[in-house]
């Protein structure tokens, strides 16, 4: 199946498995269409403010599935489903995927050809708060070319968290590692 044929099929199937992820409460994040033997495998990426756990990969698959049975004849035959949440290499491109990396590392390569390294903070529609080098400092998503977190296998450090409004004594949203982000994969051969 060429590339701009999967791409068509998936754009078709985009309205009903988005309609199935959204009635539970979850973001599409992509649908890819590509053959896998006499299959094609459907696989769909979703997520969620407070991530995604392996119960609502089961119960998205499932919701995904019967969707997807409805309109059989799109994909003209058996399919292999596989639902995951994204990956930590993810680019980050919309608004929503800098807020739920709020108090995460990550780093920027940007448009002027520069790049910064910082830790989340507040995200808006058109900007992101960063604590870069212990100062705070917007950026705009326009004047980036891409962006990405960075792994980190210690907690933030304290002054870093306070400095963005969390940490002991502040009230805010969860530390990084203290979100269910899951990259399981439920298959459901069809």
């Amino acid at each position: 199946m060429p590339r701009s044929q999967q791409d068509q099929l998936s754009a078709e199937l985009r309205p009903m498995v988005e309609r199935a992820v959204t009635s539970i409460g979850f973001d599409l994040e992509e649908i890819d269409i590509r053959p896998a033997g006499r299959r094609k495998l459907v696989r769909v990426v979703v997520d969620a403010d407070d991530g995604v756990g392996l119960d609502d990969i089961a119960a998205l698959s499932r919701r995904v599935a019967a969707e997807l049975d409805e309109h059989d004849a799109i994909l003209g035959g058996p399919y292999t489903l596989e639902v995951t949440s994204p990956g930590v290499d993810r680019p980050l491109t919309a608004p929503r995927h800098w807020r739920r990396a709020r108090l995460r590392l990550v780093e920027i390569e940007l448009a002027d050809s520069g790049k910064i390294t910082g830790r989340v903070g507040d995200a808006g529609e058109d900007a992101v708060a960063l604590l870069v080098e212990g100062a705070l400092r917007e950026v705009r998503y326009a004047d980036m070319r891409r962006a990405t977190v960075v792994v980190e296998f210690r907690h933030p450090p304290a002054d870093e968290l306070k400095a963005l409004g969390s940490g002991p004594g502040a009230v805010s949203g969860p530390a990084p590692g203290d979100r269910d982000d899951v990259g399981e994969v439920a298959e459901e051969p069809k």
